[in-house]
């Protein structure tokens, strides 16, 4: 019996302790996030109300959507490696002249300098999506510093592009120390109010699914998340930009503006 009491208190112990480390790790800004959101319908626009994270957002300027901009959308893709499909990405954005931020990664600068080189030169803006793509919420303050450095010092030295005020953190994971410290480094965090799950490369479902997908979320001000890597977002990418500009929408690129969420 006094066996079963002592397991007892130390279970109790480690309990404490446990919910001791989550508080002390949310006091201290470490609780990781997950972005998430509540897709648009019928043009309403999308919502992270619920999602508990929002207030954090808003202290550090992130952006997930743009208000009162009217019907404007801002187009950007997550670029952490390449599989064939920039090149008619780009294609298709230099015939409709629609600007496009690319959120690059280590790997892509390494591999594609060629097609880094042809972003900056169409006109596009390239972002920080992190040199090794790891969870920046798992890393030390200096290292995310250092991967941010990277990829900033690498696309300078080869697009000329001296400014990079926007970052993608990697799979969406942040917390409010993540937050901080990028914006102290001069960035803002830039998420997504579209995106729908396009990175599967084994999971591709043909062009008319990339379209369905992105256009029956349009909304006035929303930031559409795609990943290069998809074959369906390629070939869909001409319809899709046709059909927004159908319903009266515009392209435009994301600009620096305090308080964007």
């Amino acid at each position: 019996m006094r066996k079963l009491v002592n397991l007892v208190c130390i279970a109790a112990v480690l309990a404490y302790g446990l919910a001791a480390d989550i508080a002390s790790a949310e006091a201290s800004g470490s609780q990781p996030y997950h972005f998430g959101f509540k897709k648009s319908r019928n043009g309403a626009p999308a919502s992270i109300d619920e999602e508990g994270f929002k207030p954090v957002l808003e202290t550090y300027d992130a952006i997930f959507r743009r208000d009162g901009t009217g019907k404007t959308l801002y187009l950007t893709f997550d670029n952490g490696y390449e599989n064939g499909h920039t090149p008619k990405i780009l294609d298709v954005l230099k015939e409709k002249k629609v600007p496009a931020l690319f959120f690059v990664t280590g790997q892509f600068i390494r591999e594609q300098p060629h097609l880094l080189k042809r972003m900056s030169e169409e006109g596009h803006r390239i972002g920080n999506h992190s040199w090794s793509h790891p969870d920046l919420t798992q890393i030390s303050d200096e290292r995310l510093a250092s991967e941010l450095k990277q990829v900033k010092d690498s696309v300078a030295e080869l697009t000329g592009q001296q400014e990079m005020p926007f970052l993608r953190p990697p799979r969406g994971i942040f917390s409010e120390r993540t937050l901080a410290v990028s914006r102290k480094l001069g960035y803002i965090n830039v998420f997504w109010s579209i995106a729908y799950v396009d990175w599967d490369t084994n999971k591709q479902q043909g062009w008319r699914h990339a379209f369905d997908k992105v256009t029956g979320q349009l909304h006035p001000g929303a930031v559409i998340l795609l990943h290069s890597v998809s074959s369906d977002n390629a070939e869909a990418m001409g319809s899709i930009i046709d059909y927004a500009r159908e319903q009266g929408y515009e392209f435009k690129h994301l600009e620096v503006i305090p308080g964007g969420v």
